[in-house]
């Protein structure tokens, strides 16, 4: 049977558990859906409150202080929270791409600076992380070597030097300044399995994404089309084929199932960058191409987002202690009901935490939002 477009987006809502929260322990829900955006410290927290029933945020401070969540760099350039398990191979097959995107930057090389300047400090690097220490530490244990170009190694470092941030306190356990610490170090003599790693996050995105196409994997990693043709070719029956609606080859597990087409989509409070609005080829499957511009800003930011029926319908921020639900078209009744469940459920959460998590991305509401209706929620 030839999957619809429907039965895709609540694929990928089911297995990214927004089709109903599960009763799961954090460190397994990160695992089940492969990889949590964490650019903005409380996004993780917030991306977990809409997939875990009875989410306590300590559970996910735990979490990270005991190194059974790590964050790092890792998928499209970017701060990931990930399983601890999965952290080394998922480096391994995206440590190339992360270090090409440094070392051949003009911002790189303009200094002088060559590709066997920041490989060959990768050791000492490893040595004096291996105790946790800020950004600025570094930079001055670099200077000595360096110099004045000591926050240029740094910057192209940080990036694809396998380490870990470390969690500082606060709401969200990460607060500025940024602190490091060196990821636990391979066997001697072992290098990275660059197709082993592709191999295992191919599996943990179909698991957590799927079904897809290698169009929709590249977007998800921004790994190359060779990397990905060889993981599809040494997985052999591991993945199989599926019909779907486009002219896209999908790919997916051999056991997975795929809901019915009429299975409802509950209302959600999607945090910013949630993983769902960036695993699959633009426009992605649950937004549309013209509410894109309104929530993908120009410079990458990507706004807290309104889920109807499992499409985007809206944006949400935190205002006067508040809840302010912008919705991009005229919604029903019972819509405006769940939304608002829900966001009273999130104001309750936020107001004994952060109030305003993503305050300092009020500005893109400053510069307007076309909306056809707001309601403000508060707890």
């Amino acid at each position: 049977m030839t999957l619809t477009e429907r039965q895709l987006i609540l694929a990928a809502l089911d297995r990214q558990l927004l089709l109903e929260r599960q009763r799961i322990d954090v460190v397994e829900a990160v695992r089940r859906i492969c990889a949590v955006q964490a650019q903005a410290p409380a996004s993780p927290y917030l991306a977990l409150w809409n997939r875990v029933e009875g989410f306590v945020p300590e559970d996910l401070h735990a979490a990270f202080a005991d190194r059974r969540i790590v964050k790092a760099t890792l998928m499209r350039n970017t701060l990931h929270a990930v399983h601890a398990e999965d952290y080394a191979p998922f480096q391994a097959v995206m440590a190339p791409g992360l270090r090409a995107s440094r070392v051949y930057d003009r911002r790189y090389t303009s200094t002088g600076l060559t590709e066997e300047d920041a490989d060959g400090t990768l050791s000492r690097l490893a040595e004096f992380l291996a105790h946790p220490h800020t950004g600025t530490d570094v930079e001055r244990e670099v200077t000595a070597h360096f110099g004045e170009r000591a926050r240029q190694v740094w910057w192209a470092l940080k990036t694809y030097a396998p380490l870990h941030h470390v969690p500082t306190g606060g709401p969200w356990s990460f607060r500025l300044p940024n602190t490091y610490r060196a990821a636990p170090a391979r066997a001697a003599g072992a290098a990275p399995d660059v197709a082993a790693g592709a191999r295992r996050l191919l599996l943990a995105y179909l698991k957590a994404f799927g079904p897809a196409s290698a169009q929709d994997f590249a977007r998800f990693t921004l790994l190359g089309r060779p990397v990905i043709t060889r993981a599809l070719g040494d997985l052999g029956d591991q993945v199989v084929r599926v019909p779907g609606p486009g002219r896209a080859v999908l790919y997916d597990l051999p056991d997975a199932t795929v809901p019915d087409e009429d299975t409802p989509a509950p209302p959600r409070l999607l945090p910013m960058w949630d993983s769902i609005l960036l695993a699959h080829a633009v426009p992605g499957r649950v937004m549309s191409p013209e509410h894109r511009p309104l929530v993908v800003r120009r410079n990458g930011d990507i706004l807290p987002t309104l889920l109807v029926d499992g499409q985007v319908a809206g944006v949400w921020r935190t205002i006067d202690g508040a809840l302010e639900l912008t919705a991009f078209r005229k919604l029903d009744k019972e819509s405006w009901r769940g939304l608002t469940e829900e966001a009273e459920r999130l104001a309750a959460l936020l107001a004994d935490r952060d109030p305003a998590p993503y305050g300092r991305y009020n500005h893109w509401w400053d510069k307007g939002i076309p909306g056809a209706e707001t309601r403000i929620v508060k707890d």
